[in-house]
């Protein structure tokens, strides 16, 4: 399997995913993605990176986030936050092994309508696995604190988040919440790859213009057109957006 990309750039918003050593459910206990959060909440600080959404799954996790710095804070975010939680469950349970996949990956995402379709597909990770019928029975996700129901290790920078979205934060409850709905409602929980598998997802300008600053480090990779949006992605990745509003339809054209 090919290794994951931790590509970045300053001032841009990157999904990043991470998951257990093989794909095992070791952030099944409860304790462990308390943990997370925990040194996410140090990571934020020390770090000075802006977190717009983020999920911790039983196996994996979701960070949507920017860092205005030119060094990779963000790596270093998962460098300390991914380490410590391996670290404390190797030795509370006595265990011996990596805990993690070697590499995270990295994907571009275009802020606006974009950014808000990449928050639907994280935030109802837990309904896709069938383990919740909504994002407000999984406590580990930034869904809580958009829904003001998580008031400890507050992670999601509100402020910055709707100034992105280029929207108030009382039309975006009103909205996201119909997203939500007619997602769960289509029944179509697909998995799309274009999220997690490709490095950027955007407006054709905003795909280019990553393509061209990263250079070399993505050789080979080509723009695709998908629907609704442009995906800078090996050939044989495909992507399959779900289109939650009219107003979203709208907002593409």
């Amino acid at each position: 399997m090919a290794r994951a990309h931790r590509h970045y750039l300053p001032g841009f918003i990157w999904h990043i995913t991470q998951r257990c050593h093989k794909r095992e459910f070791l952030l099944r206990f409860n304790y462990y993605r308390q943990r997370w959060l925990y040194w996410m909440n140090e990571a934020k600080h020390r770090f000075s990176i802006c977190i717009l959404d983020y999920m911790v799954t039983s196996n994996h996790i979701h960070l949507l986030a920017m860092s205005e710095a030119k060094e990779n804070d963000l790596a270093k975010t998962m460098h300390l936050v991914s380490g410590r939680v391996a670290q404390e469950f190797n030795q509370r349970r006595e265990r011996r092994g990596a805990f993690w996949e070697d590499r995270y990956h990295a994907t571009a995402i275009e802020g606006s309508a974009h950014l808000m379709r990449c928050m639907l597909y994280i935030d109802t990770n837990m309904v896709r696995a069938r383990a919740v019928r909504h994002p407000e029975e999984w406590p580990y996700c930034g869904y809580q604190e958009l829904a003001g129901n998580r008031h400890s290790y507050t992670l999601v920078d509100k402020e910055k988040l709707f100034e992105l979205l280029q929207i108030p934060e009382e039309q975006f409850m009103k909205e996201y919440h119909g997203w939500i709905s007619n997602y769960l409602e289509s029944k179509q929980f697909g998995r799309e790859k274009c999220w997690t598998e490709s490095v950027a997802v955007g407006g054709q300008e905003f795909v280019e213009t990553i393509k061209r600053r990263l250079g070399f480090k993505v050789k080979g990779r080509k723009v695709f057109q998908g629907f609704g949006g442009y995906e800078l992605r090996e050939a044989q990745k495909t992507c399959l957006y779900f289109p939650p509003s009219k107003n979203c339809n709208k907002e593409q054209k």
